[in-house]
């Protein structure tokens, strides 16, 4: 049985989380606070707190981990904050990935993030799949949109396949 990693596991992380749990994934999300462990955990997922800010936190989560959603693309926090999490932290995670039991990586490449930030992160994922040969899906469609939970699990089902 595969397990996902949703770091960024709010309101429509859980619904892709309940999707993925239908298919008979393990999931785990991330929330980066305490508040947003419950309802988490009330979705039938394991909850975790971990900041995208700090790898490390994240990198403590992937011990029996196939695969990370990245869901980022609307997080909200301070603008230096932001391009540290599109820029050297997660340039720092896909480097420490290669070590970890994470077969692929699934990339929200849109959002209410700055489109330049998206599009550095996006660089950063695409180098560290050409680099190691991660298996990478850049997910392109809006959250809100209808579908959404099930092409992203399509996705994530996809990456595993991959290898």
């Amino acid at each position: 049985m595969a397990r996902a990693l949703i770091v960024g596991c709010g309101c429509h992380g859980r619904e892709l989380g309940v999707e993925l749990l239908g298919r008979g994934w393990q999931v785990r999300g991330t929330s980066r606070e305490e508040s947003g462990l419950r309802p988490i955990e009330q979705a039938g997922i394991d909850a975790s707190l971990a900041d995208p800010d700090r790898p490390g936190t994240i990198l403590d989560l992937v011990g029996d981990v196939a695969a990370v959603a990245w869901l980022m693309g609307s997080a909200e926090a301070e603008p230096e904050v932001i391009a540290a999490i599109y820029g050297p932290r997660l340039r720092s995670l896909m480097e420490r990935l290669v070590d970890t039991p994470v077969r692929g990586f699934a990339y929200e490449a849109v959002g209410s993030v700055q489109s330049s930030r998206l599009e550095e992160g996006r660089a950063i994922v695409r180098n560290a799949s050409e680099t190691w040969r991660i298996p990478v899906s850049f997910l392109e469609r809006q959250r809100d949109s209808q579908g959404w939970a099930v092409e992203t699990a399509n996705a994530l089902d996809s990456l595993l396949e991959a290898r």
